[in-house]
């Protein structure tokens, strides 16, 4: 008997094991999405279904016109290995693009159960934005995504350095940083990602006139490019 039972836990602990390893799928699906395994976002959904980001302000950190034809809302974890290629194609896209057909917003999604200094930097890019307004934003988020090697990678003790080598003053950004006071903005930042239906990150949305396409991953330039064309040439 004592063998017959050990041959029927046999099954059982397999499928345990294939419950659990499916779970572990489920969460890291949960957070980065592999560009591999993204489609066609134009292909995949309209978009009339999805839930509406709060509204694009002033307040928000922008690259181009906030009333652009084509804005593409991005919510990015600055350790996330698939934000850090994606970073760059959206740099390319803004740059090809005149400031009224397309325009780039960033906001935070970190997800510390997979990256648990992201949280930390996001508030340091914005603490940038306090010190030095939009442009020294963006120049401390480049230079972020430019250093760090992704998946915690980055060390904490660079963000003053990276603070003083944007130009702003290193002192003024550390008591920023201490005091913690720009967590609300990045917590709704996440609230507003999850509320969109982020699961992982990049999270990235197009919005145009009345349609709201989600970008799956890290689409590819050629991808996110041939989208914004067909929605400029309708």
């Amino acid at each position: 008997m004592k063998q017959e039972d050990n041959n029927l836990a046999i099954p059982g602990a397999i499928v345990i094991a294939g419950i659990i390893i499916a779970g572990a799928v489920v969460f890291s699906g949960s957070g980065n999405i592999n560009v591999e395994s993204a489609t066609n976002p134009t292909q995949e959904t309209s978009g009339i279904n999805q839930p509406a980001p709060r509204e694009v302000t002033d307040e928000d950190h922008i690259i181009g016109n906030k009333d652009a034809r084509v804005l593409i809302i991005e919510y990015s974890d600055t350790e996330c290995p698939f934000c850090k290629r994606f970073h760059k194609t959206l740099q390319r896209i803004v740059s090809e693009y005149s400031d009224s057909d397309v325009a780039w917003v960033y906001r935070h999604f970190p997800i510390p159960q997979l990256h648990a200094k992201a949280e930390t930097e996001a508030h340091a890019t914005e603490c940038a934005a306090e010190l030095g307004g939009n442009d020294a934003f963006w120049a401390y988020t480049d230079r972020i995504y430019e250093l760090t090697p992704s998946n915690d990678g980055l060390d904490l003790a660079l963000l003053p350095e990276i603070a003083e080598g944007v130009g702003l003053d290193r002192t003024a950004f550390e008591e920023c940083q201490e005091s913690n006071r720009h967590a609300l903005k990045v917590e709704a930042d996440r609230d507003d990602a999850i509320q969109t239906g982020g699961r992982g990150t990049p999270h990235s949305l197009i919005l145009f006139e009345d349609q709201i396409i989600p970008i799956l991953g890290a689409q590819p330039y050629e991808s996110v490019k041939a989208n914004i064309d067909a929605l400029l040439d309708s």
